[in-house]
This record gives C-alpha cells, sequence and structure tokens, in this order.
C-alpha cells in the first residue's frame, strides 16, 4: 500500500487533499485493488472503473451522515479502502475478512447489504422519503449501473419519484456493460446520450446566461427556467429521466476528476432536486488486460498479474459442460433456445451464442422477465432453456408459479451455482432454489452429482413436458465422482457388504463425494452404511422412500436450506420417527472457501462420519 493511501482513514482525509494529490490516490487505489485481487480473486473490471467516481463523491457529501447506496455492490472497493478499511482491505473476500459487498454489520459507512441488481433506487427513494418525514437534511445517493438499470425495478422506482425529494441524487455509472455487454433498447438509448457533448459546459453557459436577466418576480424566474429546460432538451436527448422527474446532468466523462468534483460541489450545495447525473466510464480501467475484456475480468479468482485471467467460467466446470452439451443439442434440433440474464459467459452460453446467435436470447438483468417470455416462447411451440445462477433465479418466485407451473410451461430452467458459492458470501448462495421449486408441485427437478450425470439428464429434460430444472453446483466436479457411472434412473441405492445395515444415508447433487467418502470411513471402522442418492429429488419417487421405511435410522444429508427442502419433504412421505436432517437452518453464510463452508455446517466427509459415530456408536449398526 502506498504511503498517501495508507494515511487515508476516513472520507474527512479526502477533503484535504489536493487536486493532484486526489489523482494519486486514483493511481494507488488501482494498484492496490490489482495487487490484492490478483491474490484473493473477487470484481476487478467494475472497481477499477469507478475509482475517481468514488473519491469526488466523498470529497463532495458528507459520508456517513450522507446515505450513498451502491447497486448490486460490485463496485464497492475502492468505497471500502476509502472508508477506514485500507488497512484490513488484503482480507476481502477471506474467511473472517471484509466483505466484498456492502455490509452494514462491518461498517457505519454501508448503508444496506446489497449483492443483486436494480434495488438501490428503491432504497435510496424510501429513505429520502423517511429523511423528510423526520427533517433529516442529509443527502441520499444512488449509485446504479447501467446494466443494473434494465430491471423493471430500477423504473418502477423512478416511475415513482416525488418533486419533493430535493436532495436524492441518483449516479448512473455508465460502462456499457452488466457482467456480459448491456443489450435492449435502453442501452441504444444510453448510447446516444454517451455520443452527445459534455453536458456541463452548456449548464455553466446558460447559467451565466440567467444570472445576467434582471430578476422580475416569480413568474419570470419560471420562464427562464423552462426556457433552459426546453434548450438544453433540444440539443440532448436527455429527455427520459427529465420526464421521470429528475434534474438530469450528462453525460459526463467518469474519468475526468475535476469535472466530477465540480458537479458534485454544485449539488451538494444545491436544493433542487431530485438529481439524474449520467457519468461515463470504462470497465477495467488501469489495467489494460482487464479494458480489452472487461467481460472475462468482471468476476474473477486468482490470476497472474501479467497472463491475466482467461475467462469468466472455468473450461473445466459445470457451467462450461452445461453449455457444450446444449449447443450440441441445439446443432441438431433447431427448437432449441437458450436464454441468459446479462450471464452468457457465467452460464457457459458463449458456445451457443457463437454458433445459434438466432435463438440466443440475452435479456439483460432481467430475470423476471426471462422466465415469463420463456413461457411464450414455449406456448409457441419451441424449447426454451433459462440458464440462471440460483441466486439470482430468486426474482422470479412469482413467475414459477403463476406463469410457468399454472400454465404447465414446457420450460427448462437450469440452475447454475446451486448450493454454496464460497467467498461470495451471503448474498448469492444457491442454497434456496429447492424449496422455491418444490412448493409447485407439477415442477421436476434433476440434481446431478457430476459431469455425466448432468449431460444425461439435460438431454433427457430438454424433450420432456412440463415445467422443469436442473441444478449443478459451481466450479469442477468432484474427482471422486469423476468415473461415477450415471444410471438415468431416479435414484441410486449404493450398498456396502452388509445387506441389512440400520443406517440409511439419503442425500443428492455434489454433496454426494461427502456422503460417499464417509460411508467408506465408516465401513472402515466396521460400521455399514447405505446411500440413497437421488437423481430427481422432487417430486419424491414413492419407491425410493418405500425403500428408506425399511431402515431403522436414516439420514438426510442436503446442502440446502432446512425449512422447506427436499430433506423435510422426503421425511413426511416415510414417517419416521428416527429421521435425521443435517441441512442449513441458517440463512446468513459467512464467506469462505466452499470446503470450509460444508465443513462449518457438518456436510464434510469427517462431520458426517464424526455425526454417525458420536449418535450411534452404542447401536448394532452392522
Amino acid at each position: 500500500m502506498t504511503e498517501l493511501l495508507s494515511t487515508i482513514k476516513s472520507p474527512e482525509d479526502i477533503k484535504a487533499l489536493s487536486l493532484n494529490q486526489k489523482k494519486q490516490l486514483c493511481e494507488d487505489i488501482r494498484s492496490e485493488m490489482i495487487d490484492v485481487i490478483s491474490n484473493n480473486g473477487g470484481h476487478l473490471a467494475s472497481n477499477l472503473g469507478v475509482v475517481e467516481l468514488t473519491v469526488a463523491l466523498l470529497s463532495c457529501f458528507n459520508v456517513p451522515e450522507d446515505s450513498l447506496i451502491f447497486d448490486v455492490g460490485h463496485q464497492c472497493y475502492p468505497y471500502k479502502l476509502l472508508t477506514g478499511r485500507n488497512d484490513s482491505f488484503d482480507s476481502i473476500r477471506k474467511e473472517n475478512g471484509i466483505s466484498g459487498f456492502p455490509k452494514p454489520s462491518e461498517s457505519v459507512y454501508d448503508t444496506f447489504v446489497e449483492g443483486h441488481a436494480s434495488t438501490s433506487i428503491a432504497q435510496a427513494m424510501g429513505l429520502a422519503i423517511a429523511k423528510n418525514a423526520t427533517h433529516d437534511d442529509s443527502y441520499t445517493l444512488s449509485i446504479i449501473g447501467d446494466g443494473a438499470l434494465t430491471g423493471g425495478l430500477a423504473f418502477e422506482a423512478m416511475n415513482n419519484v416525488r418533486s419533493d425529494l430535493s436532495k436524492l441524487v441518483i449516479v448512473l455509472n455508465d460502462n456499457s456493460m452488466s457482467i456480459s455487454k448491456s443489450v435492449g433498447r435502453l442501452s441504444q438509448y444510453l448510447m446516444q446520450l454517451r455520443n452527445s457533448e459534455n453536458y456541463i459546459n452548456l449548464k455553466d453557459s446558460v447559467k451565466k446566461i440567467i444570472h445576467a436577466v434582471p430578476v422580475l418576480g416569480k413568474p419570470a424566474e419560471n420562464i427562464i427556467t423552462n426556457l433552459k429546460t426546453s434548450f438544453r432538451r433540444g440539443l440532448f436527448d436527455g429527455t427520459i429521466f427529465e420526464e421521470f422527474g429528475f434534474n438530469y446532468i450528462g453525460p459526463v466523462d467518469g474519468h475526468n476528476l475535476n469535472d466530477l468534483i465540480h458537479i458534485f460541489s454544485q449539488i451538494s450545495t444545491a436544493s433542487n432536486g431530485p438529481y439524474f447525473v449520467h457519468v461515463i466510464t470504462h470497465k477495467g480501467k488501469g489495467y489494460p488486460l482487464a479494458e480489452k475484456n472487461p467481460g472475462a475480468y468482471h468476476g474473477v479468482g486468482q490470476f497472474d498479474l501479467e497472463k491475466g485471467n482467461p475467462d469468466i467460467s472455468l473450461a473445466d466446470s459445470f457451467s462450461n459442460t452445461f453449455g457444450r452439451e446444449l449447443n450440441k443439442i441445439a446443432d441438431k434440433d433447431e427448437s432449441v433456445f437458450a436464454i441468459t440474464a446479462a450471464m452468457k459467459y457465467g452460464t457457459g452460453l458463449q458456445y451457443f451464442y457463437h454458433s445459434h446467435k438466432d435463438r440466443f436470447i440475452d435479456v439483460g438483468i432481467a430475470e423476471d422477465y426471462a422466465a415469463c417470455m420463456a413461457t411464450g416462447l414455449a406456448r409457441g411451440g419451441v424449447k426454451p432453456v433459462f440458464s440462471v445462477y440460483s441466486t439470482f433465479l430468486q426474482r422470479c418466485y412469482d413467475q414459477l408459479i403463476h406463469d410457468v407451473c399454472l400454465n404447465n410451461s414446457n420450460v427448462l430452467f437450469a440452475i447454475d451455482r446451486a448450493g454454496f458459492v464460497g467467498d461470495d458470501g451471503e448474498t448469492h448462495q444457491g442454497l434456496y432454489d429447492v424449496a422455491m421449486m418444490s412448493t409447485l408441485n407439477n415442477f421436476t427437478i434433476i440434481s446431478p452429482a457430476n459431469y455425466s450425470e448432468l449431460i444425461y439428464w439435460l438431454n433427457k429434460l430438454i424433450n420432456s413436458k412440463g415445467p422443469k430444472a436442473i441444478r449443478y453446483p459451481r466450479g469442477k466436479e468432484d474427482s471422486r465422482l469423476s468415473s461415477y457411472q450415471c444410471t438415468g434412473d431416479p435414484f441410486d441405492l449404493i450398498t456396502g457388504s452388509n445387506d441389512n445395515p440400520s443406517i440409511l444415508f439419503v442425500t443428492y447433487g455434489r454433496v454426494f463425494a461427502e456422503v460417499l467418502n464417509a460411508q467408506n470411513m465408516l465401513a472402515a471402522d466396521g460400521i455399514e452404511t447405505h446411500i440413497l442418492k437421488l437423481n430427481m429429488i422432487f417430486p419424491t419417487d414413492i419407491t425410493a422412500a418405500e425403500i428408506a421405511k425399511k431402515y431403522e435410522h436414516v439420514i438426510f444429508i442436503e446442502e440446502g436450506i432446512l425449512s422447506g427442502g427436499i430433506g423435510e419433504q422426503f421425511g413426511r412421505c416415510i414417517n419416521s420417527n428416527s429421521f435425521v436432517i443435517k441441512a442449513i437452518a441458517d440463512n446468513h453464510i459467512p464467506q469462505a472457501s466452499i470446503a470450509r463452508q460444508l465443513e462449518m455446517y457438518g456436510l464434510d466427509s469427517n462431520s458426517i462420519y464424526k455425526f454417525i459415530k458420536d449418535t450411534y456408536s452404542n447401536e448394532k449398526t452392522t
């Protein structure tokens, strides 16, 4: 860490710096982020793009009295470095370290827990209204990206903006990106605005003219103000934000620190908002490899600073195995469509995109629209596959109930990042999709444990009728399961040398590897167990439940939420007094490696082994 950056303990220290020192501070922040993220992994490109913007905001506003709300939170690293966390920044995304997202329990400078897109304007609106009601004269600021602005929630919030929110400021961080390239009509509209001249020059010129006109009472003032607005609208097509009720300023160069400070200092002393400030930034700014390929450097693992990070999704991963297989299926079946919500690379759909652009649909950050639109595709006779992270599927619950299931639509949900997600922390855990979908009785849910099962069931499901989902974890298949043969059956029974042990494990998905290993460890101690591995986890297979009833002790191991999970539903079917569920009862999963998260919640093989030894050691188990 540089000497200058190390002196910044709070935003007040920034205010004392000269403009040249602030410019140097920006370079120091970039160097520190690149160094730490190359070791820890994290969101690089988005954070590199907002350095000057963050320094300018903290130079002009008084946080935390003025509330700053980040949309998504991918771009909060410079903010963390400048709000008392630079000494601990090298712990970011590590177990017991600082979070990669805003987190109020970590710092008074963080307003909300953030991790999902399109929420900040609604939160800022509510907070600003509350401040008005309580006579709080501080500012409320939202920083939202152009990708997040495509989400319907952002427009719902803007549609309800109030003219009395004079100290509400929305900052659009426009870098033409979400994770993949931004898409849709809004993106084209913003492109037109980007190509216009910098509005700040016009604003200053008009301001000088108005000040030279003698004030002849309120009517004359209103006429002049309206003329200024009409004049600007005639030259710059920023009317959509004006029509929502904002005072629009922009586009502004997001890397021109002098201009940014000039604009925000004017706003910070004004009381005629709400304001909408349109800032143009370059994702990956300051690191040439990220500037060239910002999508690949959105979220990265450890990488070599010189060689860089090859891609956003590992070549050997469930995501890319799914993507390659779906592309093969589409080569032979022209009715297959692929849908993504700004996650082309993250979900492995880049193969489909390159081969079948006419059947590839990127809706931007609008998962609920994607799910609803997919039902229209299905009604039209094609086969839609919506590939989505488990954590973002949560946005679609109403569509799952009302549009997909009530219409019995032939839509396949390919659910990526199911289960623990590691260092992304509590905002991104994929633990809730099963509990959501299994409340809907005409859904079929498959949970493969390795690549061969993923490939088999993907081919089978794509031609099956009704709503269905295939869910798979982040990263690679477990090497312990790479040779496990796919049976194509709804469930598999894995026995040992004893045909009639008293203990049965029931499990599914990635955690099957841990249960299998625990079975072998117990066998080495003379304790025989059987495993009922569910492949079709919902609806509950009656034959599987009947098999489970034959065992004295049934232990259900589930990498998912306890309440409403498959374990609870399976337990109701077998109605046994000796049925135990080991699942996750906590909604706040701390950041750590996936291996550590499994260990924390007793789902690793050592914990399972110890549980059986401690609980059943005095009983006859073989």
